[in-house]
């Protein structure tokens, strides 16, 4: 039987996942991770190349010898990743920086390029679908500055998707669902936007090879087989951004399909043709890996993180499961508790307030770990809503269900959160690793097992569970949703006034 296996290096994690010719998760590794910040630049998130690959290929080796299965049956390996986060190389292919997504050190270039470039910002949005924010311009800029010598040794910039790829195969190449979110990617052609970055002074000659989802590059050396446990000669597969190979995973290939991947990050994501924009520059729109397609995604911030601060700060030793179950006593709208984490998105004036609990009360039952965790459940629904109306306002068309996949969808509490604060019918896959799925369909379709990427998501996309919204609960969550905006906006405004401190902003906001 022919297996097909995914790398997947998240924000909060990195893991290796196998899969048979059905779809079938076979077996898992994962380590948990997070990024240093250098303490000589604020806001920096650097990302350890070296220590990172090690971990994946740990990963790789122990999911091998777990499932038992000679490694020449792994027919081929692709790679899905954070997005946004890149890695520099230079002439001989070596990394010499690497940063993670939500990298902030490059404030000072982001008000610098929108003083010295009016409307350079606005125009790349129309072209590529980004801001500044997370883009890798400013970036670039930043090096220019703070390390020139590495920008001049700089050849080939890749994505982490992309980076492991060249790990196993080395090859250096580009592929744009994730290259996308450098901002430097034109949404229709998929061709680099070298002018903006020689308008800026920057190197146009930085991006590789590019390649399509599903397009073999190489294959695996006989280094990356000693350290991962892969044969030598395994074929090496074009991946994608995390979010877009999560899409691939749940079947999301037509215009109109809805999902939201409830991870360390929530992104809600809408499929919209190539000729779609945003006047308000709210939302980011993406390149999907499917042809003919974008995609439109808001995002909320630390969803997964924040209820894993939770679980270790006052989780007195309980895991997920446990906290879950307590707060299955608190009624719907936890006792009016606020939380205050991830805002809505405002892709062209985005940063969060401060992380705050609001309106508690002093009685242990309505305001203990049980009622807290539960606010939080529904908060990640409510912000989750909010994002993806504002997709279906700008498409005009609201679909009839969504997809819930992620390690948050296997809660079958929260799946029917989600849905009664929405309205929408919510449906789960078998498979919640849906990015990891996505991302070893597109190795299949490189191995022919496949004849498309759209033929591939719907193959192996099995719906287990549907939740249908409790109508009685809507205006309930709508009033504690109008609540939250309400004192959202103060908290903004508190961070605004230097009072309190951003939970994470943009660069130059």
């Amino acid at each position: 039987m022919p297996y097909f296996l995914a790398f997947d290096a998240g924000t909060g994690s990195g893991r290796a996942v196998l899969f048979d010719d059905t779809g079938a998760e076979i077996a898992a590794s994962g380590q948990e991770w997070w990024h240093a910040t250098d303490p000589r630049y604020p806001g920096s998130m650097d990302f350890d190349t070296a220590g990172n690959w090690a971990a994946l290929a740990r990963c790789c080796r122990e999911v091998i010898a777990a499932s038992g299965i000679d490694p020449v049956e792994i027919r081929a390996v692709s790679a899905t990743a954070m997005r946004e986060a890149f890695v520099l190389h230079d002439a001989s292919g070596a990394e010499i920086w690497a940063c993670a997504n939500v990298d902030a050190r490059a404030g000072d270039e982001v008000r610098e390029l929108k003083q010295a470039h009016p409307g350079l910002e606005a125009e790349i949005y129309a072209r590529s679908g980004q801001t500044y924010a997370l883009g890798a311009l400013p970036r670039l800029a930043w090096l220019r500055r703070h390390a020139p010598e590495t920008l001049d040794r700089a050849r080939s910039l890749t994505m982490l998707s992309d980076w492991i790829l060249y790990r196993l195969s080395g090859e250096l190449t580009l592929e744009p669902s994730n290259g996308g979110t450098t901002g430097l990617l034109d949404l229709r052609t998929r061709a680099p936007l070298t002018g903006a970055l020689e308008t800026v002074g920057l190197p146009t000659d930085l991006f590789p090879r590019g390649v399509t989802t599903g397009e073999v590059i190489g294959r695996v050396h006989a280094a990356a087989a000693a350290e991962t446990g892969l044969a030598p000669g395994t074929l090496v597969v074009a991946g994608g951004g995390d979010c877009q190979t999560g899409a691939l995973g749940l079947g999301i290939v037509h215009e109109g399909d809805c999902a939201v991947l409830g991870g360390t990050f929530w992104q809600q994501v809408v499929n919209v043709p190539l000729s779609l924009t945003d006047p308000s520059m709210k939302l980011r729109i993406n390149p999907h890996m499917v042809a003919g397609l974008n995609q439109a995604e808001a995002i909320s911030f630390f969803t997964g993180a924040v209820m894993r601060w939770f679980r270790d700060a006052f989780g007195n030793g309980k895991g997920y499961a446990a906290l879950e179950a307590d707060s299955m006593a608190v009624p719907p709208g936890a006792h009016g508790i606020i939380p205050i984490f991830s805002d809505v998105m405002r892709y062209g004036d985005w940063f969060h307030a401060a992380p705050s609990l609001l309106n508690l009360s002093l009685d242990a039952a309505a305001a203990g770990p049980a009622a807290i965790f539960r606010a939080l459940q529904e908060n990640a629904a409510i912000v989750a809503h909010r994002n993806l109306e504002a997709v279906f306002a700008l498409t005009g068309h609201r679909p009839e269900r969504l997809v819930f996949a992620g390690g948050a969808a296997k809660s079958a509490h929260w799946s029917q959160i989600l849905a009664d604060v929405t309205g929408l019918t919510v449906v789960t896959p078998q498979v919640t690793e849906a990015t990891a799925q996505g991302c070893a369909s597109a190795a299949a379709t490189g191995a022919g097992h496949f004849g498309s990427l759209a033929e591939a998501g719907g193959a192996w996309t099995r719906i287990e569970r549907t939740f249908t919204p409790n109508t009685a609960l809507r205006p309930l969550y709508d009033e504690a949703g109008a609540r939250w905006a309400h004192a959202y906006a103060a908290q903004r405004q508190l961070v605004l006034d230097g009072t309190t401190t951003s939970m994470w902003q943009a660069p130059g906001i």
